[in-house]
């Protein structure tokens, strides 16, 4: 390991690691592997772990409560019973062409609305977009982006974050959490696009912590960021792989940083470089996360 900060949390490999989020009153940790159509569950005391296949590729995942999880898959949202296993059709079909488009990556908020993106696979245009679905109801909010990423909420619910990847860039809107309505954004961080020896990556998945910072994961950077909410660099973490995808606060304290990671097309010089590449970490911090949102049925 490149930094003895990071553990390996789960030494199995997923083609497209992503979405990672702690059951607090459960003590485990849900993920997807996007890629490999599943979702994963670990409880990290004794390392038990379960799987369940998906009939597509499952972009993101929100805790509903009673071990029941909603899915946002290629072509629609469904609920998924961890206890028995089933699957039931939530009847909102997919806004998009699903040929080209998919969902990736979201978040609920405290009113218990999910907010997803998609993710415009061509990734020549940004013919993806930000959604907000509440009820089963998916509602367009005319964000227009590539590859819709990094969804979170500040502390105080007045801010979203929503980061486009394939732009290296990272928003941050006013937000209502009573309505759900997005207000005016500004740029959180521009990150450079060379592809010269000082790319650091672009922004993935994130998180925020208890005081307001917002770690994001740099894919193809192979590091994490922990940034203010005015932007400012205040933790760079190297990591073991050159793909983090998100994070996920965990463990008893919700001072456990889960990380996802991916392996699914990356070279193979960089493979035997980075043999965990699309395992799962977790990381050591002292400032906690706060318990996630449920998504309201």
């Amino acid at each position: 390991m490149t930094n003895a900060q990071v553990q390996l949390a789960f030494n199995a490999p997923m083609q497209v690691g992503e979405c990672p989020l702690w059951d607090h009153e459960a003590g485990v940790l849900y993920w997807v592997d996007i890629d490999g159509c599943a979702v994963h569950r670990l409880r990290p005391t004794d390392q038990r772990h379960n799987t369940w296949s998906m009939p597509s590729e499952p972009g993101c995942i929100a805790l509903c409560g009673a071990s029941r999880l909603l899915v946002a898959l290629r072509d629609g949202l469904c609920l998924l019973d961890a206890n028995s296993g089933s699957m039931t059709p939530l009847g909102s079909v997919a806004p998009y062409d699903t040929s080209t488009t998919r969902f990736n990556d979201g978040r609920s908020d405290a009113a218990g609305r999910l907010w997803v993106g998609s993710i415009y696979e061509p990734r020549d245009m940004p013919a993806g977009t930000l959604y907000r679905v509440e009820h089963g109801a998916i509602v367009d909010q005319r964000k227009p982006v590539t590859v819709s990423n990094g969804l979170a909420f500040s502390p105080d619910d007045r801010t979203l974050y929503h980061a486009d990847t394939r732009a290296h860039r990272i928003m941050a809107y006013d937000f209502d959490v009573v309505t759900g309505s997005i207000r005016e954004g500004r740029v959180l961080k521009q990150f450079s696009a060379e592809r010269d020896a000082n790319y650091g990556g672009r922004p993935d998945g994130a998180a925020v912590d208890v005081e307001g910072a917002y770690w994001s994961a740099m894919f193809d950077g192979g590091r994490l960021l922990r940034l203010s909410p005015e932007g400012e660099i205040l933790r760079e973490v190297p990591l073991p792989v050159r793909c983090p995808t998100m994070m996920a606060f965990g463990g008893p304290d919700l001072r456990t940083l889960f990380i996802t990671s991916a392996r699914h097309n990356r070279p193979v010089d960089e493979l035997a470089r980075h043999p965990h590449s699309g395992c799962l970490f977790s990381l050591d911090v002292e400032v906690p996360g706060r318990p996630e949102h449920l998504y309201r049925l």
